[in-house]
């Protein structure tokens, strides 16, 4: 292996290592309290005044810079995906792409790069909920070698537009009202629903928005596509098209449009607490990389334009060579510093990674560092620790806001016969950037692509067809709940209309829900469907879900013991809920510690329940507590488990079926049989 290689292979922390130089610990026995300016404070609780009962005086410097400073903390949010939380990991390569692409990091089998991932929502403002149903983004800066590639996905693999052009329009569509600036975080309003009915390109991506892709369980199980079409270069001078899916080992899961609801008033923070319990739990987020690869030659044989980013890549027509693995395993040390100050770019390309025509993807390459350049208020945010790559970049640009490295050289600009014309160009196969040679040719024109960026409703009923029973009961139910919020009964009458082109009897359901009349409109023709778009066909498992254990006094302490170790080989992660912080003990006399009281958490933040039961000091109190987490975990269909001192405490009538339901009286395989049912998720036949 030549150095570079091994460079590559070894270079995971070397991102950790450059952030090193730049921490500051502020704390500690020996560190006195000093200004900005590096006098010690004597007085940081009082400011200085003409006399005690004076007015303060303006010579209290101490005080201006500590005010002035907190006044200028907050820099703007950002339009969209304001709502953040990212983590540090690393990209490790499975096979390599050598034969379609010259790009470093994916050269050599067992590369590690290391990764920064932001996730995101798109409408709502910094402190708005993390469930809402929404666009969510999925960003990730590899810090590679030669330079930071930027990969910059969302959780569906369409979008709503077809050209940048639209972006602002969309945007303020979704946003709140101008005038009321409500609602938050929703697109159940009458400005969003007029935009989609009025822009029929919307149509696919509205579907999955609606649909249980756009309430994910967890971040870490969401899949992330780029939605761009970009090109692989080979050092052949070869081009290929390309698109990446990022697939969650965990598999994709979703929250109920209710639980959705009551998460985001119960913990607003639902999705970031989560990653923060997993990676401080080493139990740490994984996605595998998947690329779709389309020969140049085939640009134009599919039944969709590959440049449309309306439109998908069906995985049953081109396939996602699995090639790699994100492991996040590092949260950040300052939420500011680093999240907040990222900056994302897909313009931030590497050698062997090139723009294709994409309409959109030409239009972000302006907007994203535009965006950071009117928050950030410099040139230089690329210089903060986050963003910087792993060398130092050598250039002749200069100056502008916080400009903190001093360059030295007394000449800065190319060419120059001072300076040996330095810092020098780097020729392509020294691994300079060479944009690929295509073929530019035509009339100025505004025209799409193609025709087939027209076609609204086909890949959409696709998408349809695609999902199961439950999953088009559910899309019925959102769509019913976000247009049924719209005042506008003409809105309203044209969304179905509208929707009817992708399913009439789809759109009659909603006409009824919503109080409108049935469609005229008929459905587009077409018969396709792709497994790989129903979330029942993910990968399940009962690792990392979240079971909270019901439990009083005087239960069986060997039975509840003997399941808990079981989700403990199963990477189950539980809570004992009971009536007050402290211990409770079993029939035998040992001891169990409660983690969180009653009064502190809600039945919708758990993914399952174990009803243990028992005595407590307000017993009718404790009863229905555990009563209330019952009812609402049956409603949401998740799995029950409940000991044989928690039998009292079932639904059993004649109207529910207990599907998901398992009971440890008499039976002696009842903590595997809570496992499957864990990993099974959602008991969609239960009644």
């Amino acid at each position: 292996m030549d150095q570079k290689k091994e460079q590559q292979v070894g270079n995971e922390n070397r991102k950790d290592e450059q952030l090193e130089s730049f921490r500051k610990q502020n704390t500690g026995p020996d560190k006195a309290m000093e200004d900005v300016n590096g006098t010690k404070v004597a007085n940081n609780q009082k400011t200085l005044r003409a006399g005690k009962r004076g007015p303060l005086l303006m010579q209290d410097f101490h005080f201006y810079k500590k005010q002035s400073h907190f006044s200028r903390e907050r820099i703007p949010e950002k339009v969209v995906h304001a709502r953040g939380f990212g983590a540090y990991g690393d990209f490790e390569l499975y096979e390599s792409m050598k034969d379609y692409t010259v790009a470093g990091f994916l050269q050599e089998p067992g590369t590690k790069t290391p990764v920064f991932v932001r996730f995101s929502n798109f409408i709502g403002n910094r402190g708005s909920k993390d469930t809402a149903v929404d666009i969510r983004g999925f960003a990730v800066k590899f810090y590679t070698e030669e330079g930071n590639y930027d990969s910059l996905s969302l959780q569906f693999p369409v979008f709503i537009l077809a050209d940048a052009m639209k972006f602002a329009d969309v945007t303020h569509a979704a946003k709140p009202n101008p005038r009321t600036h409500i609602p938050q975080a929703t697109v159940a309003h009458d400005n969003f629903w007029d935009y989609v009915v009025s822009n029929p390109e919307s149509a696919h991506m509205v579907m999955w928005v609606m649909s249980m892709r756009g309430r994910p369980r967890s971040w870490r199980m969401m899949e992330g596509y780029p939605i761009n079409t970009f090109r692989f270069v080979n050092e052949s001078g070869k081009s290929t098209f390309f698109r990446l899916v990022w697939k969650p080992k965990l598999g994709v899961h979703s929250l109920l449009l209710d639980e959705a609801n009551l998460i985001g008033g119960v913990d607003p923070d639902f999705h970031r607490r989560d990653i923060i319990e997993a990676i401080e739990n080493g139990a740490y987020p994984e996605y595998e990389l998947g690329v779709q690869l389309i020969n140049e030659e085939d640009e134009l044989k599919y039944d969709f334009d590959i440049l449309d980013d309306t439109k998908l890549w069906p995985e049953e027509e081109i396939p996602a060579k699995i090639i790699g693995k994100l492991t996040l395993n590092r949260l950040m040390d300052n939420f500011f510093a680093e999240e907040e100050q990222s900056a994302f770019n897909p313009a931030n390309l590497v050698p062997g990674i090139e723009f294709s025509n994409d309409p959109v993807l030409q239009g972000r390459s302006f907007a994203y560092r535009d965006t950071e350049l009117y928050r950030q208020h410099s040139a230089n945010y690329e210089e903060l620790p986050v963003n910087r790559p792993l060398k130092q970049a050598t250039n002749n640009q200069r100056d502008s806001y916080m400009k903190y490295p001093i360059d030295t050289d007394p000449v800065h600009f190319h060419n120059n016969s001072q300076a040996g014309n330095t810092p020098a160009e780097v020729s392509p196969e020294e691994g300079g950037y060479e944009n690929y040679p295509k073929s530019v040719e035509g009339h100025v024109t505004r025209e799409h692509p193609s025709d087939s960026f027209s076609d609204y409703y086909t890949q959409a009923r696709a998408f349809w067809n695609s999902l199961s029973m439950p999953e088009k009961q559910d899309l019925v139910e959102s769509f019913s709940y976000h247009v049924g919020s719209v005042k506008s009964k003409e809105l309203r009458q044209k969304a179905v209309e509208m929707f009817a082109n992708v399913d009439s009897g789809f759109a009659g359901m909603l006409a009824e829900n919503i109080g409108v009349k049935p469609p005229q409109n008929t459905n587009v023709e077409n018969d396709k469907s792709y497994p790989s778009l129903s979330q029942l066909n993910s990968p399940h498992s009962a690792m990392t879900q979240k079971v909270a254990v019901l439990i009083g006094n005087e239960f069986d302490g060997k039975e509840v013991r003997d399941t808990l170790d079981v989700f403990e080989q199963s990477g189950v992660v539980f809570e004992l809920i009971g009536e007050k912080l402290g211990p409770v003990i079993c029939s035998k006399g040992n001891e169990f510690e409660i983690d969180k009281a009653f009064l502190t958490v809600h039945p919708v933040l758990y993914d399952a329940i174990y009803v243990v039961g028992g005595s407590a000091g307000n017993q009718m109190l404790f009863d229905q507590h555990i009563s209330d987490f019952v009812r609402m975990q049956y409603m949401h269909m998740k799995p029950i488990g409940v000991a044989a001192s928690g039998v009292q405490y079932l639904l059993n009538t004649e109207d529910n079926n207990m599907d998901g339901v398992v009971v440890a009286e008499e039976n002696g395989d009842f903590a595997n049989q809570f496992i499957n049912a864990i990993a099974q998720k959602r008991f969609w036949d239960r009644t």
